[in-house]
């Protein structure tokens, strides 16, 4: 389904349509990263560094944003937000978006390890402290109440049970990220088995946040 053909307005903040437009958005990210790993990409253990061959070569490459489905969405980087003292890793603009200037989606970006994961140090704590909690802080702006976040996987390690370990530190270690569900499965693409999303008290609102666990552990050099 295009979602540039449906018409949201009148419906301010419509989950149901947002939600499934940002879910469409991202099943186009899912095929970009299937891209990077058939073109064997090389990779240096960097978050920017990452993100930006993900950015550059892939979701902001007109070939590519053509063939997968994204021509009708912009994508920039490292923005610093009006409204906040947050600095996006990803930006995405819709039509909407030169209606309301404040009308986007954030993906922040995040790389994950097998060292402490369930631990207050290691990168599993960081993708919370510094990527959840900025959502549940209003640190990132939420306009949609759908917002993602992408992680890295750098070292071959069991991304179920990794996923287990981070719900964990949320319950325990976490709590200020306003948790009102938990890491769960959300299919996005068929055979595609680490998207998930999570749900988050903020103010009066609950607050979606989808998750892409990528694994890029051959890839780094």
């Amino acid at each position: 389904m295009m979602f540039r053909e449906l018409n949201a307005s009148g419906y301010e903040h419509n989950g149901i349509f947002y939600n499934a437009e940002f879910e469409e958005i991202l099943s186009k990210v899912i095929i970009c990263y299937r891209l990077m790993l058939s073109d064997n990409v090389t990779l240096r253990n960097d978050e920017n560094s990452i993100r930006d061959i993900l950015y550059i070569n892939y979701l902001n490459r007109d070939a590519i944003r053509k063939s997968v489905g994204l021509q009708y969405y912009y994508f920039d980087r490292e923005i610093l937000e009006d409204s906040t003292a947050g600095r996006t890793d990803i930006r995405i603009l819709n039509a909407y978006s030169f209606l309301e200037t404040a009308a986007y989606y954030i993906i922040e970006c995040k790389r994950l390890d097998t060292k402490n994961t369930k631990g207050s140090t290691g990168l599993n704590a960081k993708y919370i402290e510094n990527g959840i909690c900025r959502f549940a802080s209003k640190t990132y702006s939420a306009h949609y109440k759908t917002n993602g976040m992408i992680g890295f996987v750098i070292e071959s390690l069991n991304i179920s049970e990794n996923v287990i370990s981070i719900n964990m530190l949320l319950k325990t270690t976490f709590t200020k990220s306003n948790t009102t569900q938990e890491l769960k499965y959300r299919e996005l693409v068929a055979g595609f088995e680490f998207s998930y999303c999570s749900a988050h008290r903020i103010e009066k609102n609950n607050v979606v946040i989808y998750h892409l666990m990528l694994d890029f552990s051959k890839n780094i050099q």
